[in-house]
């Protein structure tokens, strides 16, 4: 008979956050880190392109675990006008998309998959986030606190990035990294069970 403390899932990130979500929902898991191409299709929409990456991304978790747990994976984009904002390359380009985003509404799309050997199942999760007005002096500022660097669209809500926001309508979960409602609802397809507690009988 196999522990609660056991993971029951394969995380397909290396990404903090995404890991801190699924602790928080008490999914117990471990991460693998998976590379994949990450470029967009020519004509391929916002919301297809992160369906796919999350896809891939639980598919190239699951066969790199070699084990029988299902995989999940997940990816994020900020979409403004239509155009999908990834990570910034440089501080330019940070400054560029933070002020595309500067009181204006834009979306944030997480798509959140899991599969196993039988199965894949996805789901895209799409916020509104409502920024306040920026300046680029309080753009570069934000650069060089470096939290940025990693984040599609520039910035974190979770972290210091929030108090550029001044509203969102959808799901909070989602915009930090993780739709926590839907991926509880996935994971209860592969049996993966939420709120599970540390074995403490031994």
């Amino acid at each position: 008979m196999s522990s609660k403390s056991e993971p029951r899932l394969v995380l397909a990130s290396a990404s903090p956050r995404r890991s801190e979500l699924l602790t928080q929902i008490g999914v117990k898991h471990h991460k693998m880190a998976v590379d994949i191409c990450e470029d967009k299709l020519p004509d391929e929409t916002a919301m297809q392109y992160v369906e796919r990456l999350a896809r891939e991304k639980a598919e190239a978790g699951f066969k790199l675990a070699g084990s029988d747990l299902p995989a999940l994976g997940s990816d994020t984009s900020v979409v403004v006008d239509g155009l999908v904002l990834g990570k910034p390359v440089d501080e330019q380009d940070a400054v560029s998309m933070l002020m595309r985003l500067s009181g204006r509404v834009h979306q944030v799309m997480t798509a959140v998959a899991v599969c196993d050997a039988q199965l894949c199942i996805s789901q895209v999760v799409t916020t509104d986030v409502t920024f306040v007005n920026l300046t680029q002096a309080q753009c570069r500022r934000y650069w060089q606190t470096s939290e940025p660097c990693d984040k599609a669209g520039a910035y974190g809500i979770q972290g210091l990035g929030a108090v550029f926001v001044a509203s969102i309508s959808g799901s909070y979960s989602a915009v930090v990294g993780l739709p926590l409602m839907e991926t509880a609802s996935l994971l209860a397809e592969f049996a993966v069970p939420v709120w599970t507690t540390p074995d403490t009988t031994h």
